[in-house]
Order: structure tokens, then sequence, then C-alpha cells
């Protein structure tokens, strides 16, 4: 809901490519050439992200290697480099904390900064931040700027590669109107699909429902909904803190029928949680890792085991493990790991 309180000022800064950009960088030979990052050529993978050569070709991230291959055969793939990307990206939060504490990472390339309270104009720090993360790393970045995070977020899209929007309070109503319903966070192939039969396309047809109606059509997500086609958001900036699990999964568009399906898909899933492990949780341990299958009738089962690090053969023997147990089509697999707990003597010297 909307207060009185005056706008705060939200920058969303997002690496332009950040993984095939660093590769680029040290090597000045791929510039201009489609360059993927993950995968290998020879064996089943998905890309961690790709650069704008590539996205030409309908290349994108999280695409099965060979898929990609297919539709760009001049596709350069490279192997991840983590501990690289860790280490620009520690350069870069460390940019971001000078200008505020609130500081929220979503990735290593990716981030909100919450700076409301910095004496500045949040269209030129954001400027001075990207000029700045650009003398340190040779690395281009994108912002968008907005009282919110929604609005942020949304405003660095439009303005990517190595660009920046700035929407204020008072355009928040016109900024909203034709967006497509799609930009919307939480909103799903799934729920786009519905919105669609509907008649729904736009922010602007979204608003015509009332706050009930929404909530008939689609539970607590249809309040939300009423709020967020608006450009209402009152989601706060929160610095990063310790999750206890991280986890990938995939509803799929038909019923898996077979294991041999399921462990097809797994395999993909597998790459994309690993890379997220890499990105997101770089000193954690793992205390469990888990497999999730929700079945054609909707109902669960989860498969878990302690003990184990993560491996595409310990996940494909709690994916049997849990097929088993019913035998019914798949709608839907998860995969993750439980992290072990900080204890409390560790956890306050990192905050030292």
């Amino acid at each position: 809901m909307t207060t009185d309180a005056a706008p705060r000022a939200i920058i969303h800064l997002d690496m332009d490519c950040f993984y095939a950009a660093i590769e680029v960088r040290d090597r000045p030979a791929l510039r201009g050439k489609p360059v993927g990052v993950g995968g290998a050529r020879d064996r089943r993978g998905v890309l961690t992200t790709c650069n704008y050569e590539a996205r030409k070709f309908g290349v994108h991230s999280a695409m099965p290697t060979f898929m990609a291959l297919q539709r760009c055969p001049s596709l350069i793939v490279l192997p991840t480099r983590f501990d690289v990307y860790r280490r620009e990206a520690a350069v870069v939060r460390e940019i971001l904390h000078r200008f505020s504490p609130l500081v929220e990472p979503l990735s290593l390339d990716e981030a909100y900064l919450d700076v409301t309270a910095h004496p500045g104009a949040p269209g030129p720090l954001a400027e001075v931040i990207r000029d700045l993360i650009f003398q340190k790393t040779k690395l281009t970045s994108s912002a968008g700027i907005g009282p919110n995070k929604l609005i942020a977020k949304i405003a660095s899209a439009m303005r990517k590669p190595n660009g920046q929007l700035e929407v204020t309070a008072a355009e928040v109503p016109g900024f909203m109107q034709d967006l497509p319903v799609r930009e919307i966070w939480g909103i799903g192939e799934k729920t786009e699909r519905r919105l669609e039969e509907l008649g729904v396309k736009t922010c602007r047809e979204l608003q015509r429902f009332s706050r009930p109606d929404l909530v008939d059509l689609f539970g607590k997500f249809g309040s939300e909904l009423f709020d967020l086609c608006r450009g209402i958001d009152d989601r706060p900036v929160e610095p990063d803190r310790p999750r206890k699990s991280l986890s990938t999964e995939e509803t799929f568009p038909s019923d898996l029928e077979t294991l041999e399906q399921c462990e097809e898909r797994l395999a993909e899933l597998f790459q994309e949680l690993m890379a997220d492990l890499a990105q997101k949780e770089t000193s954690r341990r793992v205390s469990k890792i888990f497999v999730k299958l929700k079945f054609a009738d909707f109902s669960r089962t989860t498969a878990e085991r302690a003990g184990l690090e993560p491996s595409l053969a310990g996940f494909r023997t709690l994916l049997a493990e849990a097929f088993a147990r019913t035998g019914k089509k798949v709608r839907l697999i998860g995969v993750g790991v439980r992290f072990a707990e900080t204890p409390a003597a560790e956890l306050q010297m990192a905050l030292l």
C-alpha cells in the first residue's frame, strides 16, 4: 500500500552479460564473436550466460548447450571461471557499499541499492557508480532508478546494455500503463496465459480489475497484482542474509511418464543448481541434498540425504527413490541443497 512518506530512491544495478563480458575482456580476440559460458560442447549442460552477439541468434542463459549450438553453430562455448567472476563481483560490491550500507545482492552480477539517505540525486549517483565500475573492471553495467524495487528493475532492463533509466514517483502511473504484464515480478508463463485468456496483456488492462476480483482469480497473489500493476511495491532493500537452502525447479508443459524422461530433465536442473551454488553460496557447507517431485495429481514427495556433496549421481539416486514411491506422472522436478547452520560465534565474527 502507498504511504505519505517521501519516495525512496532505489537503484537496480545489473552487469551486462557479466561472465561472458569478463571472458571477452580477458580474451580480446573474442570481441564481436558469439560467446557462451557454461556447459561443455561434448556433454549435457546448460549455458550460464551468453553475450549479445549470441543472443541475436536466439541463444539465452539456461539454454541447453546442444540447442544453443544448433541455433548458433559458430558459438564459442567457454567453461565457467567462478573464481574470476567472484573476484570481479567483490570489486563491484565494494563500490556499491561506498554509497549505501543497504545493498541487496541478487547474484554475483546484480544488486539493489537503497540510496534514499544519500545527499546526492539518484540519477547522477547511478552514473558515478557505473563509471567507477568501468574504471575498475573495464566492464559495463546498466541501472534503473525508481521509487521502489519493481520500477528500478524494470527500468534497468529497458536500457541494457550500458545505459540507465530513471523513473520518478510522479512518472510511475504513466510508466506502468502500457507495460506488458509479464514485466511484473511473480508473473510467469502460466499466469501470463491466464491473463491473456482474460483479455489482459498490459498493466493498463489489468488495472481495470478490482482487488477483490483479482483475489478471486489468483488468491493472495491477486492482491499483490492489484498493487504491482500500479507500480506499488513496498519491499525493502535488505542486505544479504544467510539462506537455509538453495534450489531450482521446473514445471513441464507435458507430464513426464518414465524415470528415464525425468533423468534427462534432472541433468539440466543439476547444471543450473551448480551454477547458482557457485554464484551465490561460495563458502557454505552443504549438509543435505534433495529432490522434490510434484505429480500430475498435484501430490508431492521429497527424497533427501545427509552427508553427500552435490553430484549428478547423488541426485539421480534420490530421483529414483522419489519416483518409485508412486510411479505417477511427474509435472515438476526440483533439486536443491540444505546448508549447515552457521554457529553463532562464527556468524558474529563474519559481521565484524
